[in-house]
This record gives C-alpha cells, structure tokens and sequence, in this order.
C-alpha cells in the first residue's frame, strides 16, 4: 500500500462530541435492548418432507431421441409432451453408486437444466415406495459452488485492491450486514414478531455496525447515522400510510402466495413494509454518508462559509444526487420485476385496471416511499452536518507554541463563491473526518 498523504483535521469541539454521544449511544442502546426482546427463541420447524439424497456427478453422454406421443393427445397438439427426451449418462461421485455410470432422463419441462458432456451436476436419488431396492435418477441442476466461490474471491480481491483497509472495512460491514439479516431478521419475521418492528430494528442494527465499521467513529459518520435512522423511521410511516390507503395486503405476488401455504401466521402486509424499510437502508446510507461528507468539504475548502451558506451549497450536490439515485430505484425494481413487466405487456385488461391491481399497486408503493424516503434523508442530513460542522468554530484553542491568528471579520460569502468551493482549493489534500 501507498503512503498516506492526508492530514488529519482538529477534532470535533468538546461539546458536538458530548451531544452527538449523548444521542447517538443512547439510540443504539434502545436498538440493543430491542433486538435482544425480539430476538427470536422458537423458530418454526421447516415445512416439508425429508429432503431427497443429492449427490454430484459429470456428465458423460447425452442421448436424445423424439418424445413418444401419449394417447390421449395428438402429436404436436397442447398438452403433449415439450421434450426433449432421451436418456444422460452421469458419472457418479458421491453416494451408494459412486465411480460408477448411471443413466438419468434428459430435464424437460419449464426451468429444467440444459445439460451437455462435461457438465458438473446434482443428481437426485429417487426410490420406489412399493419397492424400495428399486431406485433411479434424476438430474436436479448443475452445480454451481466452484463459480460462484471464484466470483465471490474476484469480488473480495476488487474491493480490497481499490479500497484499502476501507475496502477490507467495506467487507466487513457487509458479512455484519447478512449476519443480521439471517441471524435475526429473517428468523424474527419466521417466528411470528412484527414484521416491520423487526425491520426497522434490524435496519439500525446494520447501520450502526456498517457505517462506524466502515467510516470510523467520527462526528461525519454520527451525523450520516441520526439522518439515516430518522429517514428509516418516516419511510416506515409513509409505508403503513401507503400501503393502508392502497388497501394493499402483501399476496401482491408468488412468492407471498406460497409462503402464506408453508406459514399461515405470517403477516404478509408488514411482511411488505419490511421490505421496504430493507430495501431502502442500501440507498439511505449512501445519502446520508455523501451528504455529511460534502458539507465537512466545502467546510474545510472554504471556513468563510456560513452555517447556512454551506446548507444550501451541500443541498445543490443532493438535489443532483437524488436526481440519479431515483432513477436507480426504479430501475433496480424495474430489473428484479422484468418477468412481471413482461405479463403487463401481454395482458389485455386496459392500462389503468392493470396499474391498479394488487401487484403492481404493491410495486408502485415500494418505489414511491423509498424515494420520498430519499429525499428526506437530504435535507435532514444536511442540516445536521452544518451545525455540526459550524459548531464552535470560534472557540477552538490554539496549539501550544503557535502564533495568535489575526482577528477578522468573516467575509460576505457569495452565490459565486459558494459554487466554487464545491470545486475544492489546490493545495495539501485533507480529510474530512473529524474524530470525536
């Protein structure tokens, strides 16, 4: 790693440091006692029956040949068979039959692997309850460990060679991230607690660990935490303000539909604020980080500028920010709902019976409260990196041995002079996180 050129700014004066701590530690102590009253004790037994033996292999021949036609139907009418048939060789390298060649199906109907000679498969043992010493294969899907481990190293590797220890901070922060979500979200919501008591507190629960682990405990970092965290808490109310006007019930899709068969107590509508509140938290903290970020900048580029000269200058690079951020909303949602898109297209209801259904309501809604989420997150942040930032300006004591700093008026500031700030002064590169 290169040498570090940058220097460390004076630290926040006495009192911001008191006030953000007696704030912000007694924030995340309400979300330690919360997590640990939902903190799931009896998580639902899977539903299901006992899992199938699985077991890898390779592909060794293909055989394919045309598809009987059944009696009942007619050759290439509906309701015949799609194909394609034929048999697979696979040999086997786990189970009762490994190193050896056993012959499976070709996969046929919608979603089923396309396999050729050299594939890594799964196999799937299946045994004839009328008479269990007969038994046969299936293939389930390839396998996909080795691709998706050297993906996630590549993924590591980039992170760390571009960002450094914030790179490695950056990992850490997101293995924190998945932890509580499969640690206590994910179970909370199984075990039958509120769905967006759950969220809200999980959501805090990952900014607190991400944002310190990845910024460092700095009053910047404090001030992107309390905006993020007052941002969660308005877009879950403008959630259940939503989604109660809408009349929206959260079996919006598949998905909800077929969990409601495995987990009937599961409460689908705060199921769907959940999803909001954690799909929001991703963008938030971005904001919220860039803003805090900005207004420290134009700070440390230009002292002369006021508290609320340097609001407005750090509101304009939001306004821009969110202008795109937006549109990533969108089309992040866009994205993950292609095949939903896709049936709007080839459904014949009129435009507005289809914009107001259940599915695409619940779309609609999502989208609609992350983004004025967002948008809060802007000014709330900003106003508090401002007074934070201007705070104390004139009462921060001189280095030992340094000479006294001539005392002059703070000159008038202008639109212009704002506007250049954005683009920073030439000289010594600085940081722009004061530690507490």
């Amino acid at each position: 790693m290169g040498a570090d050129h940058t220097r460390s700014v004076p630290p926040a004066p006495p009192g911001v440091r008191r006030l953000l701590m007696a704030t912000v530690l007694p924030l995340f102590a309400l979300t330690v006692i919360a997590a640990l009253v939902l903190w799931p004790r009896d998580t639902p037994e899977p539903a299901g029956g006992p899992e199938l033996p699985r077991y890898h292999g390779t592909v060794t021949r293909v055989v394919t040949e045309p598809c009987p036609v059944t009696p009942e139907t007619p050759e290439g009418g509906p309701g015949g068979s799609a194909g394609p048939c034929g048999t697979v060789t696979v040999a086997a390298e786990q189970g009762p039959d490994a190193g050896r060649q056993v012959e499976a199906p070709v996969p046929s109907g919608p979603g089923a692997p396309r396999v050729e000679v050299g594939d890594k498969v799964i196999l799937v043992e299946l045994v004839d309850p009328a008479d269990p010493a007969t038994k046969s294969y299936n293939i389930a899907e390839h396998q996909r460990g080795t691709p998706l481990v050297w993906l996630a190293a590549l993924f590591a590797v980039a992170i760390v060679a571009f960002g450094r220890w914030r790179g490695l901070a950056a990992l850490g922060g997101l293995v924190a991230s998945f932890a509580i979500l499969l640690g206590f979200v994910l179970p909370g919501i199984g075990a039958g607690q509120p769905p967006l008591l759950v969220a809200i507190v999980g959501a805090a629960l990952i900014m607190f660990v991400v944002l310190y682990l990845t910024h460092g405990i700095t009053a910047q970092t404090s001030v992107a935490v309390l905006g993020t965290l007052g941002s969660l808490v308005l877009t879950g109310v403008l959630g259940t303000l939503a989604t109660a006007a809408t009349h929206l019930t959260g079996f919006g899709s598949e998905d909800a539909t077929t969990l409601s068969m495995f987990q009937r107590d599961v409460d689908l509508h705060g199921l769907l604020l959940a999803g909001i509140i954690i799909g929001s938290l991703g963008v938030l903290d971005d904001v919220t980080v860039t803003q805090a970020a900005t207004v420290t900048e134009l700070a440390q580029a230009n002292p002369g500028l006021s508290r609320v000269q340097l609001y407005r200058a750090a509101t304009r690079v939001g306004r821009a920010h969110i202008a795109s951020t937006v549109n990533t909303i969108v089309l992040a949602y866009a994205g993950a709902s292609l095949p939903l898109l896709l049936l709007l297209v080839a459904d014949s209801r009129p435009v507005s019976q289809i914009l107001t259904s259940e599915f695409m309501a619940q779309e609609i809604v999502r989208s609609a409260v992350a983004t004025l989420g967002l948008i809060a997150a802007v000014p709330l942040t900003t106003g508090l990196a401002a007074v934070v930032t201007t705070a104390g300006r004139g009462g921060a004591a001189a280095p030992a041995g340094a000479p006294p700093e001539p005392t002059t008026p703070r000159p008038s500031v202008g639109r212009d002079d704002a506007l250049a700030a954005l683009g920073g002064r030439r000289g010594p590169e600085r940081t722009t996180e004061a530690a507490w």
